[in-house]
């Protein structure tokens, strides 16, 4: 696993690089902080200083890839070479590796365009703006048990297309999350939905919000949303969320909560 110290050496290079390429990175850090080993993590020091990191976050039999590289230490082909080395133990273990670079990042995507990488679709950051939100009925969000997993596996196959090999991976995952919320939704007792928030920093997370694809449409869904972000304000969090930027239904429901595009993320398919 990262130490504490490499993980306190990756933080203060993610400031470093948002702060002077005006952008938002996306590490995983919920998943950084968990790692059972140190294979799917590149580190480059240079005078005990960190100046170049890349991580691979695996989702089944795919693997999201993210890295960074300290401003001053650039053009020096310390990223390049954690790359190749990354690309090699990723088309060892996963079928799928999507690349990942903020948007606004013209070198990123040069770098990304020079390796063969190909635009595979983009994200929208979202925040939610506070605003008052009406009272909440006919919708109920208990705690996931031991049954549900079934049901949770379901949802991400028919409502996102996730393959059964993934679906089942990243549910296994999501249950050893700390500070993690997964809410079953239910409607006349009858469990129809999932989604899960993930509280660190002051920061509340939404994640895999999702319905059967029957009970689409009828409005439950805002009413989840503003359940959701009634609670997590109310305990002091900011509450965020990503959404595919083609979703234009998922991005008109998040918007009539109050929630707005603060970043976007770009992601890439490598072959």
């Amino acid at each position: 696993m990262l130490t504490k110290e490499q993980l306190q050496d990756i933080e203060k290079l993610q400031k470093e690089c948002e702060a002077h390429d005006g952008i938002q990175l996306k590490l995983n850090w919920e998943m950084l902080r968990t790692r059972e080993s140190d294979e799917l993590d590149f580190l480059h020091y240079e005078n005990d200083e960190l100046v170049a990191f890349l991580g691979i976050y695996a989702f089944g039999s795919t693997a999201e890839v993210c890295g960074m590289v300290k401003p001053s230490e650039r053009r020096k082909g310390h990223f390049n070479r954690l790359f190749l080395e990354a690309m090699e133990t990723a088309r060892n273990n996963y079928k799928k590796i999507l690349l990942n670079a903020p948007t606004g990042s013209e070198e990123a995507k040069a770098f990304l365009n020079k390796h063969g990488a190909i635009h595979a679709f983009s994200e929208h950051q979202m925040e939610w703006k506070e605003r008052p939100l009406n009272e909440i009925e006919g919708v109920v969000l208990r705690e996931a048990t031991l049954e549900d997993l079934d049901m949770r596996i379901r949802l991400d196959i028919e409502a996102f297309g996730v393959p059964v090999e993934d679906a089942k991976a990243m549910e296994s995952r999501i249950d050893s999350d700390e500070d993690t919320d997964m809410l079953m939704i239910e409607v006349n007792n009858q469990t129809i939905g999932k989604i899960r928030v993930k509280r660190e920093d002051g920061q509340a997370w939404i994640y895999g919000f999702s319905i059967l694809p029957e009970f689409q449409g009828k409005g439950t869904g805002r009413k989840v949303l503003q359940n959701v972000v009634k609670k997590q304000s109310m305990l002091g969090h900011s509450v965020h969320l990503e959404v595919e930027t083609k979703n234009a239904h998922a991005l008109k429901l998040y918007e009539s909560v109050g929630f707005e595009v603060v970043h976007a993320q770009d992601y890439y398919l490598y072959n």
